[in-house]
């Protein structure tokens, strides 16, 4: 007989930290290369600026800083973290990955791990196996990171995207929990819609023509499909849960759009008391990042909210998307915000 490992009754998230870049472009340096105006990105975004790295920050700089204090501020030495997960497409390398990297950095040496590359659901796709790992005995501590430097893809003449494009790294420690403390994990794909958004080129072509790639988008498509699909994957991560939209207590959209993220509120039904995450007004759509940066900036500008019951939702390029009711981990006041230099 197979022997397996005792499983547990649930997981949780005992921390959550992140990072920016440390440069915030403001909507006036931009608004020139795309004729277009401060007013304009306002109202189509709600971004007033973008937090983006210097050159000589690469991704994994940010995914290192933002593992390191999410691993200090869950309390444990980066020896106890058993697994690595990472949600990125920005990594250069298709191989190796850019997990086994991240853990020698961090001193998480022989953990296992990987990457994840689900675009800007990378993050809540980790969160969703790690609670899968840990409930199931797979490991005692699992370091979940959603970290790109999107910048580096930016066409600073294109209108559709580019604009909108942040760099920064957001990191999650899940532990085990004496009850679930995150709820199931709802995700799927649509590939019929994978071309409308992405990269332009991939890499072949790229080297052939020297044009390096960048993202675009088909706007208008990915809108209405953000705010009418994914409020129904929303809708059965509530579910799953066992909960009902009126007992969510705060709102962690993906950080793509102000206009989706008011819509899909709207559309979920949650209650007017609903607290929602907006770090896309100053830090701007940061793909993987965006989940665990929203959450970061929560706990440092309300820090009473470690317990309240939080939808996560994260959707992209792919199209990929996932979601899920948490616990929010406790977070101590005093915090602010943490860059790393350029």
């Amino acid at each position: 007989m197979i022997a397996a490992r005792s499983a547990r009754p649930g997981a949780r998230v005992v921390a959550v930290d992140g990072v920016r870049g440390a440069e915030a472009v403001p909507n006036a340096a931009l608004a020139p290369a795309i004729d277009s105006s401060d007013e304009w990105i306002r109202s189509r975004t709600g971004i007033v600026t973008r937090a983006r790295a210097g050159a000589g920050v690469s991704m994994l700089d940010l995914a290192e800083a933002a593992g390191r204090r999410a691993i200090e501020r869950a309390g444990l030495e980066p020896a106890q973290i058993e697994a690595v997960i990472l949600g990125s497409v920005t990594h250069f390398s298709q191989t190796p990955a850019a997990a086994p990297a991240l853990a020698e950095r961090l001193g998480a040496r022989g953990a296992a791990a990987f990457d994840i590359s689900a675009a800007c659901a990378g993050y809540c796709y980790g969160i969703g196996l790690a609670d899968a790992l840990v409930r199931s005995g797979g490991a005692e501590h699992v370091l979940v990171v959603g970290a790109d430097k999107l910048s580096e893809f930016v066409d600073p003449a294109d209108r559709s995207i580019s604009f909108l494009l942040g760099d920064g790294a957001g990191a999650a420690v899940v532990a085990g929990s004496d009850r679930p403390r995150i709820g199931p994990t709802v995700w799927g794909s649509d590939g019929a819609k994978a071309r409308h958004v992405g990269q332009d080129i991939d890499f072949r072509e790229a080297v052939a023509t020297g044009v390096w790639p960048t993202l675009r988008q088909d706007g208008p498509t990915v809108y209405k499909w953000a705010v009418f699909e994914m409020a129904k994957v929303a809708l059965e991560a509530i579910a799953a849960a066992g909960l009902t939209p009126d007992q969510i207590e705060v709102f962690v959209p993906h950080q793509a759009n102000l206009r989706i993220i008011e819509q899909q509120v709207k559309r979920i039904g949650l209650g007017l008391d609903v607290i929602v995450a907006k770090d896309i007004v100053e830090t701007g759509n940061t793909s993987a990042a965006s989940v665990p940066l929203a959450i970061e900036r929560l706990g440092r500008e309300r820090p009473g909210l470690g317990g309240k019951l939080a939808l996560q939702i994260g959707f992209g390029a792919g199209l990929a998307y996932a979601a899920q009711v948490v616990e929010l981990p406790p977070a101590p006041a005093g915090q602010t915000i943490h860059q790393p230099n350029n």
